[in-house]
């Protein structure tokens, strides 16, 4: 289990680390925010979500560990090949092959701790492995800021980079594969095609629900995980060091407060009713807005990020419950494409729109508020929590029919 959260944090380190070098990359290469959003978001996104479907396939049929092991080493050497870019489609084709190698690197994982522990503990299970989104995402801030202020923002994709290349042997050699389903009174290992998977899902109301508002909030919280770095330099006039260490803070103690909240209220709650476990994230989502508010309007620096930390946890409680409902409403040996599934959906809407559209939005309204139009391009997709929240509250009027159905066939 530590050797996975070992990963999923290297897994966002190379992906968040472009967000603190996003000014200086701007300046070295003259690209606008709309460009810097599509290089942080669609040119992630694209082959992360598409290949991630098959990779996921092969999961549920070949070893887990190994397809891992490949994906951490790819997706790594492409971070390094970052550092060597000259004009935004060198470093726009080098984010996309991260995004090729990352593909293999999440729903495998979720698949593996399905099978490392009992239905009544995969939500806090899950929320542990999901620590790696805010420490991999504080650390790539962190190292980010430090590397490019006192040397270049190049040789910290070189840094980062090639300490995942020598970590990927690693894992290899200390993370087994378990026996599939050993905790669902699953004695046979059948495989299923794609086709029969979707079939499944399709006939799962509350997947399609949770997948969509899920994809909903993300939109939101990866274009804050790219920007918010921009916008604390740009508003409140820090360096990119000091805007590192206030967002590495709010990433780090936000998320993994807010995640470890999530998966246990959703264990706890979920043990006599398992609507909780949309219940939960769609109470959290309904409570962000009016902190984001406080947040992104304060004069004072103190309170903004204060207050971020809040929102920041409560964007987050959503991941332990969801990605554990979703290993109950399929049989173990179709987990990781379900999974691949709702990763599809969750990316493509929220990783490739959510820097975009709020890097467009910011460079829309650049004429009319200068420096501040990021902090009203941020402000403005809040809304879209409550959307979130409401799909949630539907999904959980299916989640016990699907959880038992699951079970029975």
């Amino acid at each position: 289990m530590f050797m996975l959260v070992l990963v999923y944090t290297f897994n966002f380190i190379d992906r968040q680390i472009v967000s603190i070098l996003a000014p200086a990359i701007k300046t070295d290469l003259g690209l606008s925010d709309t460009e810097l959003g599509l290089m942080g978001g669609i040119a992630f996104a694209l082959f992360y979500t598409g290949l991630g479907i098959p990779v996921a396939m092969l999961a549920d049929r070949r070893s887990r560990t190994w397809i891992m092991t490949i994906a951490l080493a790819l997706w790594s050497a492409m971070t390094a090949l970052c550092g060597l870019a000259s004009n935004f489609w060198q470093l726009f084709l080098a984010r996309l092959g991260v995004g090729v190698g990352e593909a293999g690197g999440v729903a495998p994982a979720y698949s593996l701790i399905a099978d490392y522990f009992e239905p009544r503990q995969r939500a806090r299970a899950l929320s542990v492995y999901a620590f790696g989104i805010p420490i991999g995402s504080a650390l790539g801030i962190l190292l980010g800021g430090f590397i490019a202020t006192h040397i270049d923002w190049r040789y910290a994709f070189f840094v980062v980079g090639i300490a995942g290349v020598l970590l990927a042997p690693v894992f290899k050699l200390t993370v087994r594969e378990p026996q599939r389903g050993q905790y669902d009174s699953v004695t046979d290992n059948p495989t299923a095609s794609f086709g029969e998977v979707l079939s499944v899902l399709m006939r799962r109301r509350s997947f399609w629900f949770l997948s969509v508002g899920a994809a909903t909030a993300s939109i939101v919280g990866y274009g804050v995980f790219f920007w918010l770095p921009s916008f604390l330099i740009r508003s409140y006039d820090l360096t990119v060091f000091e805007a590192s260490l206030y967002v590495g803070g709010i990433f780090l103690i936000g998320g993994v407060a807010g995640m470890w909240l999530g998966g246990w209220s959703a264990d706890f709650f979920g043990a006599r009713n398992r609507r909780a476990y949309a219940t939960v994230p769609a109470v959290a989502f309904l409570l962000i807005t009016p902190f984001y508010f406080l947040a992104l309007t304060a004069s004072s620096l103190p309170i903004v990020v204060v207050a971020l930390l809040i929102p920041m946890a409560l964007g987050l409680a959503w991941l332990g419950p969801v990605t554990s409902a979703i290993q109950h409403i399929v049989r173990p040996h179709m987990r990781a494409t379900a999974s691949a599934v709702f990763l599809f959906i969750n990316n493509l809407i929220g990783l490739g729109l959510g820097t975009l559209v709020i890097g467009a939005v910011s460079d829309a309204l650049t004429a009319r508020f200068g420096d501040e139009a990021l902090r009203y391009a941020i402000l403005g997709t809040c809304s879209l929590y409550v959307l979130a929240a409401t799909l949630f509250f539907l999904g959980r009027r299916h989640l016990e029919h699907d959880w038992q159905h699951a079970r029975a066939n």
